[in-house]
């Protein structure tokens, strides 16, 4: 019998804690976003899970819709369906001009929305995520105005690979956008009007191969209660020339 020589242990180095592996939410900051008005509002995360609490009305769902617009296309947002509302109750126009509440005409009876803005305002919301283990941060960010005062409000799609703060990098008086895109590329921003280039730009950094896993994290943080978790997965987590063909007997 020939005695074979023991093959060498490999040791791997894995980070001891991995309960922050990959791009974690760091921080979120939010400037007229519903009802978190006039100031910047920030809540910081560290890349840890966090629990929203709080009355009703007191604006948990406004904070996940405003992740939720970061990361996902307008067209696919449905607004406030964490809290199970009508689709119709809130959109991004209810959520820049700060509706909080509506008001019956005796008259006419007739409702209509109270806000806290008006059309000359402005809005910031932005999120920093960073990755622990390659030491990188990247700051998502939009900015709502109006250019007409009764249409849905222009949006400015911003990106950077590193930290940003509404305070110090948004700066900028209502209706100056022009200096803010300056501004911004001067700070070596990435700066878009539109989903596309922008999502595509942070779907590379995070790793995100398909649009789809985004369609997926909307359904999971706005889902009350999946009735069939067949055609869940069949909606949500399939490819669409693959769910045609599943959806075959």
């Amino acid at each position: 019998m020939i005695a074979m020589p023991e093959a060498p242990t490999l040791e791997l180095d894995f980070v001891a804690d991995d309960s922050r592996v990959g791009f974690r939410l760091q921080r979120l900051e939010v400037l007229n976003w519903g009802t978190f008005d006039k100031r910047v509002w920030r809540f910081e995360l560290d890349g840890r899970n966090g629990l929203l609490t709080g009355d009703i009305g007191s604006g948990k769902s406004t904070l996940v819709d405003a992740v939720t617009t970061l990361l996902v296309p307008a067209q696919r947002v449905a607004y406030n369906k964490a809290a199970g509302a009508d689709a119709r109750e809130r959109s991004l126009r209810s959520y820049v001009l700060g509706h909080y509440k509506s008001e019956r005409n005796e008259v006419t009876g007739s409702s209509k929305p109270v806000a806290l803005r008006d059309a000359s305002c402005w809005t910031v919301i932005l999120g920093v995520f960073r990755n622990e283990g390659y030491d990188q941060s990247v700051t998502l960010a939009q900015v709502f105005w109006f250019k007409d005062a009764q249409a849905q409000p222009a949006r400015l799609f911003v990106a950077a690979e590193r930290a940003l703060s509404i305070a110090a990098d948004f700066a900028v008086k209502g209706g100056e956008m022009t200096a803010l895109r300056k501004a911004l590329r001067g700070r070596d921003c990435e700066v878009h009007d539109s989903f596309p280039p922008y999502g595509a730009w942070f779907r590379r950094r995070f790793g995100i191969e398909h649009e789809q896993a985004l369609e997926l994290f909307h359904q999971t943080v706005s889902m009350k209660s999946v009735g069939n978790l067949t055609d869940f997965v069949r909606s949500h987590m399939l490819e669409p020339s693959i769910r045609g063909s599943a959806s075959r007997p």
